[in-house]
């Protein structure tokens, strides 16, 4: 009896690279910064939701999706960073993932009338966006290692993460 392989249409569709240019992952987040800081500003769900959208879509597929994210990895790395450090994806997924969940939380709040709290979760995003951009320290990357080397995230999701501060 022969087996059917399941369909391969999808392959590469929700696919994050792996690795990727920190430089571009830093850029995205100077980006990210730009949209959040007016999102505070302006206080509207609308805003907040294009937020959300952004992280979601690179959760998805890293830049592939993403306006912030293509822009980075074919204008900004290129023309003003021009240079290359390569880190490992999964990570950087973790990350996104965490800003989504942020970005996310804060579009409900808004939703619900609740601008202020809103702009208090917006203001924490902010916060881990200006570390990662301003000084390449990614937090979500550093709580995917934590989860990694507790056993909460498999090593075979990220081989290369294996001798992380080790």
């Amino acid at each position: 009896m022969k087996l059917e392989q399941a369909p391969t249409w999808h392959r590469g569709v929700l696919d994050f690279p792996n690795p990727v240019n920190d430089y571009a992952a830093r850029s995205t987040a100077g980006l990210v910064i730009a949209l959040a800081i007016a999102s505070i500003v302006v206080n509207q769900s609308w805003l907040y939701g294009i937020l959300a959208l952004g992280f979601a879509l690179r959760v998805a597929g890293g830049p592939r999706y993403s306006p912030f994210g293509r822009l980075a990895v074919h204008v900004i790395v290129p023309q003003v960073w021009q240079k290359e450090k390569i880190v490992p994806g999964p990570p950087k997924r973790f990350a996104q993932t965490i800003g989504l969940a942020f970005s996310g939380t804060a579009l409900v709040l808004s939703l619900f009338g609740l601008g202020l709290a809103a702009q208090i979760v917006v203001g924490a995003l902010i916060a881990a966006a200006f570390l990662e951009f301003a000084f390449g320290l990614c937090l979500g990357c550093i709580g995917f290692g934590l989860l990694q080397r507790a056993g909460i995230i498999p090593a075979s999701v990220c081989e290369s993460c294996n001798n992380f501060g080790r």
